[in-house]
């Protein structure tokens, strides 16, 4: 053994022998029950983060039931990412002064695709690169024909059984990305605003908003309101435009909120529209998707961005007499996830889910124990609250970059017509021209089909590892993507995707702030690769990490781990470089033994639990402070005999494995042993 270990000269070679020797891909064997986790899609649009380093959970989860000498799958994949991507790439299209307006939609497809090409061959390199025992031959990506196909069917059965509608709806607008958004991919932050008290004849309102004036349709209040029970029923007047609205009543108005009167404006606020569907009152835009008013507002305003519009209004309420007063308002304010744009709540044609039976069936299975959600106190109850309270969901993106919806328009009586290809004729009308809807698919449409699609793909592998055994994740997207794994795969199969949920939290650096680039306390982990090796990243983030915590990483810690596996490595080369002498077997082997024995008890038990940290500091505090301080000591005295020494150094390299996969199988294929076994498949210690 060389005298310090050099992962440089190991992690490599023994990847590729894993991969060579077929060690990641299992074989079915029907007698044996299978443990099986999708990888949650790494966005092929970027290199890995840290976030992604954390993959390391299911890693060890893998390599742990491998050796119990269980089926494991561990299926891996990447996700086209949709309007993710498209950003991505008008990002590097802005640097180099040019714009997605500068090319027809094909061209700015291929030029998306090749970029993504490029990437995404980086990106399997670089799990490789983390050690991670995926099964290569299973790989799938979001945009491969036959993952597009069955995607595709999936929509129809959905459209077929009266699941799917467009509607003209109201919808979070970015006016910039060009797009609509679901509710879950608005970010909301708390801004300092004014608010602003109007004038409306016989009544005065309250809003944010005064250059939307122009589309209200009623003026609400609450029935329980004592202020204004003698105005329900009459008129109020829209200054500028003097224009009559009724003044209604409605349970949703909030008394204490302003003037405790609602300008009801249902084309740009969610909680108007709801109001308009209930009175049955009329939907009037005045903003389009460029965020500009239009033709529906006074000329003076027509062509004005929303903000210089505001200040317009403004001024002109002022001049009339209108605006009574303002004051200053500490708010909530929903924004664009990808560009910090405002968003606009825009009625416009989507394309929607009908999601409320979905949801129940997705909430009953978590409720009957079918799926079990770890931590359970903190993250069921998220789980719940999203899925009772949901909208039906906007799945029609306006952007280039994805999977086109498959429906056709008649361009003669304008009838929709379901898909895949052109049709030849109309049902209708004796038209045969046909208008191609241009919208793709929200991208977690598709990734919400993940586990039913990618094990549909190979003969055998849906019958025998759906449902799959755990979904590791981030809490962030227990909504954008586990939710809606969750009713989708018990929409298309009857069984849930998977039987336990496990949510781990996010990595922060060594102060508990959130890393990003802008703050410049980002890690690169293919860099901490290159000067600690994969195992120090692994172990140092899992190492002492409690639950559902925040994951602290520095590369004072990396490099900590790193003289962890320099430790092992130095164990390994005593032993080994022994010259076994000293006696056969000693009182004192016994309480070694027992010890080992205590330990695989303890790792086993934390391991089944998900306390992944604990095992970790376990494994850690053991093999440093107990094997080699104490114990390695002893033998050098005739205390301990060889035998029991390596052998339990041999238990350790077994349960240090899938925390520290390369330092553990280098030196696992180093020690004499009748059968030539890798350790990735050696059996777990009993």
């Amino acid at each position: 053994m060389e005298p310090k270990y050099d992962h440089k000269l190991v992690e490599e070679k023994i990847y590729r022998m894993w991969e060579s020797g077929g060690y990641f891909t299992p074989k079915i064997n029907k007698k044996k029950k299978p443990f099986t986790i999708i990888l949650p899609l790494p966005n092929a649009n970027d290199p890995m983060h840290m976030g992604h380093a954390l993959f390391t959970v299911q890693d060890i989860l893998v390599r742990y039931h491998r050796m119990l000498g269980q089926p494991t799958l561990w299926l891996p994949g990447a996700d086209h990412a949709g309007i993710e991507t498209q950003y991505v790439f008008e990002k590097k299209l802005a640097k180099e002064g040019k714009s997605r307006f500068d090319y027809d939609s094909a061209t700015f497809y291929k030029m998306i695709w090749d970029f993504v090409e490029e990437n995404r061959a980086g990106n399997r390199d670089q799990l490789k690169r983390l050690g991670f025992s995926l099964d290569w031959t299973r790989y799938h990506y979001s945009l491969d024909p036959d993952i597009i196909g069955m995607a595709l069917t999936n929509f129809e059965k959905l459209y077929n059984d009266g699941l799917v509608y467009q509607g003209f709806r109201i919808v979070n607008f970015c006016t910039k990305c060009g797009t609509a958004f679901s509710d879950l991919e608005v970010n909301y932050e708390e801004r300092d605003d004014k608010l602003y008290y109007l004038d409306y004849g016989p009544i005065s309102i309250a809003t944010t908003r005064p250059e939307t004036i122009f589309a209200d349709v009623a003026v609400a209040v609450n029935p329980k309101d004592k202020r204004s029970r003698e105005l329900i029923g009459k008129s109020a007047v829209i200054p500028l435009i003097n224009k009559k609205i009724p003044i209604i009543t409605d349970e949703a108005i909030n008394i204490k909120f302003g003037t405790g009167a609602l300008k009801v404006t249902p084309a740009h606020d969610q909680t108007d529209f709801e109001i308009g569907e209930r009175h049955n009152l009329e939907k009037i835009s005045v903003i389009d998707e460029n965020g500009k008013l239009n033709q529906n507002t006074p000329e003076k305003y027509q062509g004005l961005k929303v903000a210089a519009a505001r200040e317009q209004v403004i001024a002109d309420l002022k001049a009339a007499g209108k605006l009574l007063k303002e004051e200053p308002l500490r708010h909530s304010v929903g924004t664009c996830y990808k560009c910090s744009t405002v968003i606009e709540p825009l009625i416009t044609h989507q394309w929607f889910i009908k999601t409320k039976d979905l949801a129940k069936k997705a909430i009953d299975a978590v409720r009957l124990g079918q799926t079990k959600i770890i931590p359970k106190k903190r993250f069921e109850k998220m789980y719940f609250d999203w899925l009772e309270n949901i909208r039906d969901w906007n799945i029609s993106r306006q952007i280039v970059w994805g999977v086109k919806i498959p429906i056709w328009y008649c361009a003669g009586c304008g009838k929709t017509i379901l898909s895949r290809q052109k049709p030849q004729n109309c049902p209708d009308c004796p038209v045969t021209d046909f208008d191609q809807e241009m919208d793709t698919f929200d991208t977690w449409f598709l990734s919400g089909q993940w586990p039913v699609n990618t094990l549909n793909a190979k003969p055998g592998d849906f019958e025998y590892f759906y449902p799959t055994t755990v979904m590791d994740t981030m809490w962030d997207i227990l909504f954008f993507w586990v939710g809606r794994m969750m009713m989708l795969g018990l929409y298309l199969t009857g069984k849930v995707p998977f039987k336990i949920i496990h949510i781990h939290a996010r990595i922060v650096d060594q102060f508990g702030k959130k890393m990003s680039k802008s703050k410049g306390n980002v890690l690169d982990p293919m860099i901490m690769i290159d000067k600690y090796g994969a195992d120090a990243i692994r172990m140092a983030l899992i190492i002492g990490v409690a639950p559902a915590s925040d994951i602290a990483i520095s590369e004072e810690k990396i490099r900590g781990q790193r003289n962890f596996a320099n430790k092992i490595w130095n164990i390994g080369r005593f032993i080994l470089l022994s010259d076994n002498k000293g006696p056969t077997l000693v009182m004192e082997d016994k309480d070694l033994l027992k010890e080992i024995s205590g330990l695989t008890k303890s790792i086993t038990k934390d391991l089944t639990g998900f306390r992944f940290g604990q095992a970790a500091e376990n494994l850690y505090q053991f093999t440093w402070h107990e094997f080699a301080d104490k114990y390695i000591e002893d033998y050098k005295k005739g205390l301990i005999s060889y035998e029991a020494l390596l052998s339990s150094f041999e238990t350790l390299l077994k349960l240090l494995h899938p925390f520290m996969p390369f330092v553990t199988e280098e030196i696992w294929s180093l020690i004499p042993k009748k059968e030539a076994t890798p350790l990735i498949i050696s059996p777990w210690p009993k």
